[in-house]
């Protein structure tokens, strides 16, 4: 799983990295809240976690522009212990939940726990980007016409949909959608690309899938569509 923290306070983001890190998690950190932005906005992560005060442009402001992209990953907002208003604010803009400094990171680990359980348990199962629609139910994929997915096709465009416009490595795939299987390996990835690919052409959407076998994988309209 992937985590995305943003702290200007250096000593601090080290810690939570490095705790984090020995967990098993990814970790990429930003320094204020405009690199924030650009990281969220460039790349899917499980969890993100923004201090408030922060450079250049605070973690509100920064949460605001995430949301307003259409990305709800889940936020916790990082405050001192005496921001009301600051954390009021905060879950208006988007987020998800809030710590106050200091914090344990027993707490934190179980906040991170706790929203990454909810955010896979209320994703719908209805999604629509552009022209096209997956029903995860029923494993459908339609444009103008429909056609049936298999269960990791499914899985897949599932995950390409809810990070459209976003470059997703084949590791970060590979991880998410075979995280359960043993016995083979991230080449499988290029195989179900291919297969999502020519599912695509087949309802006639009006999106592709750019990328390279063993590179990041991009969803987004095709060329000359709008």
């Amino acid at each position: 799983m992937r985590i995305l923290i943003a702290e200007d306070e250096k000593d601090l983001a080290r810690a939570v990295s490095a705790v984090l890190t020995h967990q098993g998690y990814q970790v990429v950190t930003a320094a204020d809240g405009q690199e924030a932005v650009d990281l969220a906005m460039s790349g899917a992560y499980d969890c993100m976690i923004f201090d408030i005060m922060m450079p250049r442009m605070d973690g509100i402001e920064a949460l605001r522009r995430i949301r307003d992209g259409g990305d709800m990953t889940p936020v916790i907002i990082l405050t001192a212990k005496a921001e009301v208003d600051d954390r009021v604010e905060g879950l208006d803009a988007g987020a998800d939940d809030y710590l106050t400094k200091p914090f344990s990171m027993k707490e934190l680990m179980a906040r991170i726990r706790s929203m990454t359980r909810r955010n896979t348990s209320y994703t719908p199962t209805r999604l629509s980007v552009g022209s096209v629609r997956l029903d995860t139910e029923i494993q459908e994929l339609s444009s103008h016409n429909s056609i049936r997915l298999a269960r990791k096709e499914t899985l897949l465009m599932e995950y390409l949909m809810l990070n459209q416009g976003k470059a997703l490595s084949t590791e970060d795939i590979f991880t998410r959608v075979w995280k359960d299987e043993k016995d083979v390996g991230q080449d499988i990835v290029w195989v179900y690309i291919s297969y999502l690919r020519q599912k695509l052409i087949a309802v006639r959407a009006d999106l592709e899938i750019q990328g390279e076998n063993g590179g990041s994988f991009l969803l987004q309209p095709k060329a000359g569509e709008s």
